[in-house]
């Protein structure tokens, strides 16, 4: 796999310390992090991530709303979005996906098949 930079947007330090050691170790892929949507906006527009992993359930602005702004906003509206939810039924997943979503990875996941996972919603 080629060398990737990914932004995961999502509140909670732990997801992005997991999503680090597995985007890292297993892949060599560069981590950016946002612990709110606002922050990840600023990352998205100023950094042009590859792909960015996308928390459903934040305060302040949840992930729909924040994809909803990432494809208006003509700096983001073309990088990949991959939603991380710990809401796995199969409506909520095809919600994100008509919204846009290029995947959904369920919360908890395994940090060693996290690029792969990444990967195969890409097709890298």
């Amino acid at each position: 796999m080629a060398t990737k930079r990914i932004l995961l947007i999502d509140d909670e330090a732990d997801i992005h310390r997991i999503a680090q050691v597995g985007l890292m170790m297993e892949a060599g892929w560069e981590l950016l992090t946002a612990q709110s949507s606002n922050e990840g906006l600023e990352i998205a527009c100023s950094e042009h991530p590859d792909a960015i992993l996308l928390d459903v359930m934040m305060p302040e602005r949840d992930g729909i709303a924040t994809l909803k702004l990432l494809q208006t906003t003509p700096d983001t509206q073309a990088i990949p979005i991959i939603f991380m939810t710990a809401k796995a039924q199969a409506a909520d997943r095809r919600q994100l996906y008509a919204l846009g979503a290029r995947g959904v990875i369920t919360k908890p996941f395994d940090p060693m098949t996290l690029a792969s996972q990444i990967s195969g919603f890409l097709a890298w």
